[in-house]
């Protein structure tokens, strides 16, 4: 266990050091640009911003009278009771 812990504490720092290290050339080099005449800094990156969750596309009225039509079918069938129709139309039409 002594030489798990051990292993990940190196793992760990390790990779501060090479983050730590990673910034402070890239600072070193934005300031060596800045320096040269016409050097307009990049843009910064916006932190991590979700995306907009995608719009659910809404199913088109003629799939929902085909949906329609085949529960009355199964209705007339005998499949489905009144109630388990009416519940079924009202998910479909969204009402």
């Amino acid at each position: 266990m002594p030489g798990l812990i051990r292993g990940v504490a190196r793992t760990a720092v390790v990779a501060g050091t090479a983050t730590a290290v990673s910034n402070r050339v890239t600072r070193r080099q934005q300031g060596r640009w800045a320096a040269q005449q016409g050097y307009e800094a990049p843009p910064a990156r916006p932190a991590y911003q979700a995306e907009p969750p995608a719009a659910a596309a809404a199913p088109d009225m003629t799939s929902k009278i085909d949906q329609l039509k085949q529960l009355g079918e199964l209705k007339s069938q005998g499949v489905l009771t009144e109630a388990e129709f009416e519940e079924q139309k009202r998910t479909i039409l969204g009402a």
